[in-house]
C-alpha cells in the first residue's frame, strides 16, 4: 500500500480521513497563509483560486519530503466575491456571523494530491450556503454555547454541530462543506494505489 500523508493541521480533515478509513500520517506544510492569500488576492486571485492555490502548495511542499501521496487541502469563505478569514476573536465572530445573516455565501472547498513534488490531481468543489435571519438573542446563546469552537471555522459555525441551526439552505457534498471532498478523492487514492479496491 502506498503511503499517504494530510498536509493540513485541521482536526476537521484528519477526523474525516479517519473515519472512512484512511491511514494517513499529518505533517504541517509549514506554507505561511497569511502571508500567501495576500499576495494571491493582489495578483487577481479569487477566493475559489486561493483555495485552490493554497492547497497546491501545502501538497507539493510536503510531498517534496514524503515518499507516496500528500493530500493538500484548503476552503475559503466567499461572501460576494471577498474573500472572508477565520475571525481572530469573539468580537470578530459575531460581527461576521451578522454579516451573514439572511445572506448566501459560497465555501470553496479545494484538494490536491501530490507525489515527489508534482501535482497528480486536483478538484476544487464549491458549495453555496444560505443563512436564516436569526434573532440577536439566538445569536447571543449559539456564541454561547460553542464558545471559541467558533474561531475554529471561515463561517464561524460548524455544520455537523449547532451551527446548522443558522441556516435556511445548503447546496453542496457535506464533505466539502466541512473542508474536504471526500468521495472523488477517495476514487483517486484508489486508482493510485493508497486504498484497496
Amino acid at each position: 500500500m502506498i503511503a499517504v500523508t494530510l498536509a493540513s493541521k485541521s482536526a476537521t480533515r484528519a477526523a474525516i480521513l479517519r473515519g472512512a478509513g484512511v491511514d494517513f500520517e499529518v505533517v504541517a506544510s509549514g506554507i505561511d497563509e497569511e502571508a500567501v492569500k495576500p499576495a494571491l488576492l493582489e495578483g487577481g486571485g479569487t477566493p475559489r483560486s486561493v483555495a485552490a492555490e493554497l492547497a497546491t502548495l501545502k501538497a507539493v511542499a510536503v510531498s517534496r519530503t514524503r515518499p507516496g501521496l500528500v493530500i493538500g487541502a484548503d476552503q475559503t469563505l466567499d461572501l460576494d466575491g471577498a474573500l472572508r478569514d477565520k475571525a481572530a476573536d469573539m468580537s470578530e465572530a459575531r460581527e461576521r456571523l451578522l454579516s451573514l445573516r439572511g445572506r448566501t455565501h459560497r465555501l470553496h472547498a479545494a484538494v490536491v494530491v501530490a507525489r515527489d513534488g508534482a501535482t497528480v490531481w486536483r478538484l476544487t468543489d464549491t458549495a453555496s450556503l444560505t443563512m436564516r435571519a436569526f434573532s440577536q438573542a439566538f445569536l447571543d446563546g449559539y456564541l454561547a454555547r460553542v464558545s471559541e469552537r467558533v474561531l475554529s471555522s471561515v463561517g464561524g459555525y460548524q455544520i455537523e454541530g449547532a451551527g446548522a441551526q443558522l441556516f435556511e439552505a445548503i447546496d453542496g457534498d457535506y464533505f466539502s462543506i466541512l473542508g474536504l471532498p471526500l468521495i472523488p478523492l477517495l476514487g483517486v487514492l484508489r486508482r493510485e494505489g493508497a486504498l484497496g479496491l
